[in-house]
């Protein structure tokens, strides 16, 4: 199947949304509106009928348009609300990375490809965790590792307290920017303007949660935000302060969230890591690894390729 390329103002939206609400492997990454924030003018492949899309995430590189995965972006690539068409994976990435000279993106994990069938792209396992809160509370708190379970026990020796939703977007913003802006510097405004406009996205629909821990003085030390999308419950931003560190209030957090949602049909997705320490904190709370892939193709002129290596 041939796919038709389309620029961003010829993209039918609602078409998107409803193939990327029915689709089998749709997310909330690939949503239109979530795509309009993290990459604004973004592209799209799309067949006849919507039934199969992919958004094209182009940016600006050096006077090329290249194909590059934004930020807060886990998992893109090609989606279908037909499950037999992802065998035609492979031929559908390979449409989209032959329109660009530099491509660097994530695919979602229904999209693996084992044998590239040319040398025009290649791909690298990357690593995902998540935990299925199907079964009861008592069943996944056993499953935690032994340091989660101590953490824990050390946040509940101090007065903590949990509240949801009761604070405004922008000084949930401005507290991750306070907290996490030093370790990332390559954070910009313009960044975190994009994590304001997902939060009141979110919260105008209601299918956003912020989860907010107090210490006994009543300092907010410890916040995560959660958005709700097919099935899953994605752990989008999170911040501690560090006085919020030193009380363990994030393993405070997170224990109380699946003591909520426990027992509920739901995957809570932890967006990764291929970083050890992160990776085995999400592992601690019995989170499981799974793979998904980027997808690199480099064929910039020789003079300028090297910069991408």
């Amino acid at each position: 199947m041939n796919l038709t390329y389309l620029k961003h103002n010829e993209i039918d939206k609602q078409k998107w949304e409803n193939c990327i609400l029915n689709a089998i492997n749709g997310n909330l990454y690939a949503y239109a509106w979530y795509l309009d924030i993290v990459s604004p003018n973004w592209e799209a492949f799309v067949s006849d009928n919507y039934e199969v899309v992919i958004p094209l995430t182009v940016k600006k590189m050096l006077g090329f348009r290249t194909l590059q995965q934004p930020l807060f972006t886990q998992q893109l690539g090609v989606f279908t609300t037909n499950a037999v068409l992802l065998s035609k994976t492979e031929d559908y990435i390979q449409q989209a990375v032959k329109l660009f000279p530099y491509c660097n993106f994530q695919v979602n994990k229904h999209n693996i490809v084992n044998n590239p069938s040319s040398n025009y792209f290649t791909t690298i396992n990357k690593i995902n965790y998540e935990l299925d809160l199907i079964p009861s509370y008592e069943y996944l708190s056993k499953k935690y590792h032994t340091n989660t379970k101590r953490n824990i026990a050390k946040a509940r020796q101090h007065e903590l307290i949990l509240k949801i939703n009761d604070i405004s977007a922008q000084t949930f913003v401005d507290f991750v920017r306070k907290n996490v802006g030093f370790k990332v510097p390559q954070l910009k405004t313009n960044d975190y303007q994009k994590m304001l406009q997902i939060i009141k996205f979110a919260e105008k629909y209601k299918f956003g949660q912020s989860y907010n821990v107090y210490d006994e003085r009543k300092r907010l030390v410890s916040i995560a935000y959660f958005i709700f999308s097919h099935n899953k419950i994605y752990y989008l931003f999170a911040a501690n302060s560090p006085v919020g560190k030193e009380k363990r209030a994030m393993f405070f957090l997170l224990d109380e969230f699946i003591r909520k949602y426990a027992e509920k049909n739901v995957i809570l997705d932890f967006e990764g890591s291929m970083i050890p320490g992160l990776a085995r904190y999400y592992e601690g709370f019995g989170a499981i690894a799974g793979k998904y892939q980027q997808i690199i193709s480099n064929h910039l002129p020789f003079y300028i390729r090297w910069i991408k290596k």
